[in-house]
């Protein structure tokens, strides 16, 4: 039985094929075989800093191939790793990294002072210029003898979100929950190590997990995308055709950009075969245009709050869908549950709205060096007390329809009472997306005003008559938005989201 995620690379690409491209990051190409070797050395570095096991060990490097090489090492070395945000303002630099507690952390010489600003002491620094210079020996048993003491609920890595509060959130992940979703995806999603990836999102976020561990378990080509890039899809779409990429995991903002632009037409891809997308809503009209142009594909949604390891439901778009239909995200993966409650904790019957929570190894262990924040989302199930049993409950609303397919609605916290009516701040987004012109859409409700705000993007002003009178065609009255505001570009949290905090607080600014 596998108890770690290591027996993966170990057992997979190490040895199906160690002379194979694992990582493409520019101008530079590295095999699985230099992965290895450049990861244990990592491995040695730490070791003759800390003897520690299960602890915190943070990256504080851009996106490259070298971050995939310190994660190896800290894995290595029996520890779990934490990729932060060079771009992060400072003062969440420092709450992060005082929540962490990190055994060490690897940098790099030129952003060690944002380092020295948030309070780490230099004795805690490793240093790449350090490693690369002094290439420490490593001992391949005393490595296996660390790994053999790791079991599968020991930490894997530590994943930090801002959460509604804007306060950032560790969430830890174990080696357990990594191994059941990968199976799952290799098995249902027919990854077999002939991808080669094209990887968008930052390594701080949740997708790198399932590139990283394609790569590393079947031999995939992990190409990291030029970080520039997502600013212009043109050059994107070039890089993949350049590349041959043929799987991608991105946020589906990009991908309705380069719908929007009509850019498939002009730069197909016919090396693509498969297209997941996950961490919002994908309009269904873009998706549409995605698929008309990628017949050869197959698009799966996934859906995942980041306290579970990568995604908990999937749909695999397998039918015509209109534009204006909204795409399901779906069914359970395997060995996870979804329970949908109602308000009353009783199940909800179909087609009736409940708070979505998940149960199973998929959950993680809780919030990194926080009991509390742990206690109020990680509950016991209450559909019932004859065992312990823990589920995390999303505040996400959902409801089953006839299909039995999980369709989301939106946030608790987006639904809102205006008027004397329940409305869930979701369905405006839906709606103001099939007006035409409209690229991107949030609502947020003023409570001091009592207005419901539409902000939206797109290449000509729309009147806020205009606006009213199509979104009419889909709503009631007292739906309609009080305000609408024409943005020039959504602000958007690290991960690719549209940062609604930060619409609201410039709306008071």
């Amino acid at each position: 039985m596998q108890s770690n995620v290591l027996e993966y690379f170990e057992t997979g690409a190490l040895v199906s094929s160690p002379d194979k491209t694992a990582l493409v990051d520019g101008q530079s190409r590295h095999t699985f075989a230099e992965l290895a070797l450049r990861a244990k050395n990592i491995a040695a570095a730490i070791l003759v800093r800390s003897e520690a096991m299960n602890r915190p060990i943070a990256v504080f490097l851009p996106k490259c191939a070298y971050t995939v090489m310190a994660n190896l090492g800290i894995l290595y070395s029996a520890n779990c790793y934490a990729n932060l945000d060079i771009k992060s303002p400072p003062e969440r630099l420092k709450a992060i990294l005082n929540n962490l507690q990190a055994e060490l952390v690897i940098t790099s010489a030129n952003l060690a002072p944002a380092l020295y600003e948030a309070g780490v002491p230099a004795e805690r620094l490793l240093l790449v210029e350090e490693v690369d210079g002094t290439m420490p020996q490593w001992d391949e048993a005393s490595l296996a003898a660390r790994r053999a003491q790791l079991i599968d609920t020991d930490p894997l890595c530590i994943i930090h979100t801002s959460g509604s509060t804007g306060m950032p959130k560790g969430v830890a992940l174990h080696h357990k929950s990594t191994i059941d979703f990968m199976d799952w995806a290799f098995e249902r999603l027919g990854l077999g190590g002939e991808e080669t990836i094209g990887s968008l999102s930052p390594f701080y976020f949740d997708i790198y997990t399932l590139e990283l561990w394609l790569s590393l378990a079947k031999g995939a080509t992990l190409v990291i995308l030029p970080e520039q890039y997502a600013a212009f899809p043109a050059k994107l779409l070039e890089y993949l055709v350049q590349e041959a990429v043929s799987f991608i995991f991105w946020v589906p903002t990009i991908m309705v950009n380069i719908a929007n632009q009509g850019l498939l037409e002009k730069i197909p891809q016919p090396a693509l075969r498969k297209v997941l997308f996950a961490g919002e809503v994908f309009p269904t009209k873009p998706l549409n245009y995605w698929r008309r142009q990628l017949p050869q594909a197959l698009f799966v949604n996934l859906y995942g709050p980041i306290e579970i390891t990568v995604d908990c439901t999937y749909f695999i778009v397998d039918r015509e869908m209109a534009d204006d239909e909204k795409l399901p995200i779906g069914f359970p993966c395997r060995n996870t549950d979804v329970l949908i409650i109602h308000e009353d904790n009783r199940p909800a019957r179909v087609n009736e709205h409940g708070e979505l929570c998940i149960r199973g190894s998929s959950l993680a262990l809780g919030y990194w060096n926080s009991p509390e924040r742990t206690a109020q989302a990680f509950v016991q199930n209450p559909l019932h007390s004859q065992y312990p049993e823990l589920v995390y409950r999303t505040g996400d609303l959902v409801y089953r329809n006839e299909r039995g397919e999980i369709m989301f609605v939106g946030r608790k916290d987006y639904q809102i009472k205006h008027q004397g009516y329940r409305i869930e701040l979701g369905e405006i987004e839906h709606a103001a997306l099939q007006v035409r012109g409209v690229r991107h859409a949030c609502v947020v409700y003023d409570a001091s005003s009592k207005d419901i705000v539409l902000y939206f993007e797109s290449e000509e002003d729309i009147a806020a008559a205009d606006l009213r009178r199509q979104l009419g065609q889909h709503l009631p009255k007292y739906m309609l938005p009080t305000v609408t505001e024409r943005v020039g570009q959504m602000p958007r949290n690290p991960n690719g989201k549209i940062d609604r905090l930060a619409l609201s607080a410039g709306r008071h600014a």
